[in-house]
C-alpha cells in the first residue's frame, strides 16, 4: 500500500485526508511514478475549496517529480527508470501514482527532483505568460503583481532576462526586498502605496503595455487603470477572489484595452507544446538566467499546514512537499 491525500468534500485544509491507497499497475498510455518531491500551488487551494471544483472523491495536487516505476502497453515517451516531472492531472499529493504518460517530461541530468517539483506549474506558467500570451520586448516596462510569489519570482527573472523593466507589487517590505533580488527594478507594497499612482509616476504617466495579475478581485480595477491605450491585462489567478462581472464597454472607455484569462491547461494541452515549453524552461534555468529557489519544505503528510501557510501569505517563492 501507498499513502496519498484524498478529498471527499470541498472546504478548508481539514478536508485533506491522508489515506492508504492501492496504486496498481499502469494501463495503456499510463506510467507509475514514485515521487521524490511534490509541488504546492495556489490552484491546489482552489481545488480543495471548490473554487475550481473537482469531481469527488479526488486526489489533489497537480505537480510532481520522481522516477518511472512501470509503464503500460504502447508507452514510448518514457521508460522504467526515467527521471520525470509533470503538471496535472490532480493527484500529486501521493507517495506514488498513475500518470498519463503523455503528461510526463524527462528531466535533464542537472535539474533536481526538488527543482522540478518547484517549477513545473509555476515555471511553465511564467513561460507562456511572457513568451506567448504577451510576448514581452526589450525596453518595455511591465507590471507584475505578487512578484514575490512562486510564479512571480520566476517571471520577474525571466522578464529581466528578456530586457524588460519590471514593476512588482508585493505584500510586505521583506517581500519587496526578495522581489528586487529576483529582477524587479521597482517594487510597490500593496496597502501602503497607491499602486496605480506609482505605476503612472514610474512610466511618466503613460502606463504599461501589460499587467500580469494573479491576485484577482482586489487588484483588477487598478490593473486596468495602469494600462496604456491598447494594453493587455492578463488575469491568471484569483488569490483575493474571482473578478466580478463587468460590462465590456469598460475596456473601450479605458483605452481600447485587451483582457485575457489564460490557463496552463490550454497552453500545454498538446504534447508538442508541453515539450517545447518545458525545453524552454529547462534551458533558461540551466543557463543561469532563472534561479529556482525553494523557500519552504514540508513533509507530504503535513500538506494541510502548508495550505494554511500559503493562504495566510506566509510563504514566498516555491514550496515543495517531500514524501
Amino acid at each position: 500500500m501507498s499513502k496519498a491525500f484524498r478529498i471527499y468534500e470541498h472546504g478548508g485544509p481539514e478536508v485533506l485526508r491522508w489515506e492508504d491507497v492501492h496504486v496498481g499497475d499502469p494501463g495503456p498510455g499510463e506510467a507509475r511514478v514514485r515521487h521524490h518531491a511534490v509541488g504546492l500551488n495556489f490552484i491546489d487551494v482552489y481545488h480543495r475549496s471548490g473554487l475550481y471544483a473537482l469531481t469527488l472523491p479526488s486526489g489533489i495536487g497537480v505537480e510532481g517529480a520522481g522516477v518511472v516505476e512501470a509503464v503500460g502497453p504502447d508507452v514510448v515517451t518514457v521508460a522504467v527508470g526515467d527521471r520525470v516531472a509533470y503538471e496535472r492531472p490532480p493527484g500529486a499529493y501521493a507517495e506514488a501514482r498513475i500518470c498519463p504518460a503523455a503528461r510526463l517530461v524527462k528531466l535533464p541530468e542537472k535539474i533536481s527532483f526538488e527543482q522540478a517539483a518547484a517549477m513545473m506549474v509555476k515555471g511553465l506558467t511564467a513561460q507562456y505568460l511572457v513568451r506567448r500570451t504577451f510576448r514581452v520586448q526589450p525596453g518595455q516596462i511591465v507590471l507584475l503583481h505578487a512578484a514575490a510569489g512562486g510564479v512571480g519570482l520566476i517571471a520577474a527573472q525571466w522578464l529581466k532576462a528578456l530586457g524588460a523593466s519590471v514593476i512588482g507589487t508585493v505584500g510586505s517590505e521583506a517581500k519587496a526586498e526578495l522581489a528586487r533580488a529576483h529582477g524587479c527594478a521597482h517594487t510597490i507594497v500593496l496597502g501602503k502605496e497607491d499602486f496605480v499612482a506609482r505605476v503612472r509616476d514610474l512610466t511618466g504617466g503613460e502606463g504599461v503595455p501589460v499587467v500580469y495579475d494573479s491576485i484577482g478581485k482586489d487588484t483588477f480595477p487598478g490593473s486596468l487603470d495602469c494600462l496604456q491605450p491598447f494594453g493587455m491585462l492578463v488575469t491568471y489567478g484569483n488569490a483575493s477572489g474571482p473578478v466580478a462581472p463587468f460590462a465590456p464597454g469598460l475596456l473601450a472607455a479605458k483605452g481600447s484595452l485587451y483582457l485575457t484569462r489564460p490557463s496552463l491547461d490550454t497552453y500545454a494541452a498538446k504534447r508538442a507544446d508541453l515539450e517545447a515549453m518545458a525545453a524552454d524552461l529547462f534551458d533558461t534555468v540551466l543557463s543561469g538566467k532563472i534561479r529556482i529557489e525553494i523557500n519552504q519544505r514540508y513533509a507530504l503528510r503535513d500538506a494541510a499546514q502548508a495550505h494554511r501557510d500559503l493562504e495566510a501569505r506566509k510563504t514566498t517563492g516555491s514550496t515543495i512537499l517531500l514524501p
